[in-house]
């Protein structure tokens, strides 16, 4: 979605928040990111923070990463890839009740899928992250 580059990255988050903050006209994706940021005002302090590392050994999460998983989860629900996560959102949305702490239970499975996949050095396992979903909705 936005390349490798770390503090390119983070720039667009900057940027995108800068031009909200301003009440500037946003792209369709900077409207995404900062709607995002806007979710999340404990991240509010670390916008600023580009070159910040940022360690889980540490107890520390990574906003840019937390807030990049919202993006792509989003992505990935409306464009329905992989199959069938539009349809466990919408029942998760309805027994949850909001788009946020949906996103949030989501979450925890891509986040699991990508690091899984970061891992073992391969493609993520789609199916695998399906299941994980699935779970969710029988909670």
């Amino acid at each position: 979605m936005f390349g490798t580059d770390r503090n390119q990255l983070r720039l667009m988050y900057k940027n995108a928040w800068e031009k909200h903050l301003q009440q500037q006209v946003l792209t369709p994706l900077e409207s995404q990111i900062a709607e995002v940021i806007q979710q999340h005002p404990e991240y509010h302090d670390f916008i600023k923070q580009l070159h910040k590392d940022f360690l889980p050994e540490a107890g520390e999460t990574n906003p840019f990463l937390h807030m990049g998983l919202h993006l792509g989860l989003r992505e990935q629900i409306t464009t329905d890839r992989p199959t069938g996560i539009a349809k466990i959102y919408r029942k998760l949305l309805k027994s949850i009740g909001s788009q946020h702490d949906t996103e949030h239970a989501m979450i925890d499975c891509l986040g699991e899928a990508m690091w899984s996949s970061q891992v073992n050095n391969q493609a993520p396992d789609e199916a695998r992250y399906v299941r994980c979903l699935k779970k969710l909705t029988r909670k």
